[in-house]
């Protein structure tokens, strides 16, 4: 596959311009909570003030609702939510600043093209180990629209949580090449 890169975030365009689609990468540091909901909040919020809410400009979105705190950890599970719920909202997002997102599953030619013309990065982790995952979390704080529940805007400390470059900032789509691939050998 690729290498293997540990991170620290929050991530710069010029931190993410040497990823390459299939790089593993081990982050640490904060990156925020956010959903279906959370997305339409932050593009109200981008469209009445032209700037993204919570500071979250340079930030890494992790597409994913966490359950409460257990087993004496901030957080009981947390893993990814399908990523492509999110493609209505995430080239406005990337263009507004977000560096990069994690999630699960491919995304749209929208969101391809949006990591190409921002030098933001799409990163993907494993589905179905979220209580696994969540022993990369360090700490869990509340930021805003705390009525959305499980998809309130969440700030997570990571420490080397494992995800890999899916798409990457020249565009380069690790789903769609191994689709090829496995189209090429049929």
């Amino acid at each position: 596959m690729g290498r293997i890169v540990s991170l620290s975030l929050p991530l710069s365009r010029e931190d993410v311009a040497g990823l390459r689609a299939g790089d593993e990468v081990l982050l640490s540091g904060p990156v925020y909570t956010m959903r279906d909901a959370g997305h339409e909040r932050a593009l109200q919020c981008l469209e009445e003030t032209g700037e993204l809410p919570f500071g979250l400009a340079g930030a890494t979105l992790f597409y994913a609702g966490p359950t409460p705190p257990a087993a004496g950890r901030p957080l009981g599970s947390v893993g990814p939510t399908t990523a492509s719920r999110m493609d209505f909202a995430t080239p406005q997002l990337f263009a507004a600043g977000i560096v990069a997102a994690i999630g699960k599953g491919k995304r749209s030619p929208a969101v391809v093209e949006a990591c190409r013309e921002t030098g933001s990065v799409y990163l993907c982790t494993v589905g179905g180990v979220a209580a696994l995952l969540a022993k990369a979390v360090v700490a869990s704080e509340m930021v805003g629209w705390d009525d959305l529940g499980t998809e309130a805007l969440r700030r997570l400390t990571l420490v080397d949580f494992p995800c890999y470059v899916a798409v990457d900032a020249c565009g380069r789509d690790l789903y769609r090449e191994i689709e090829a691939a496995a189209s090429s050998m049929a």
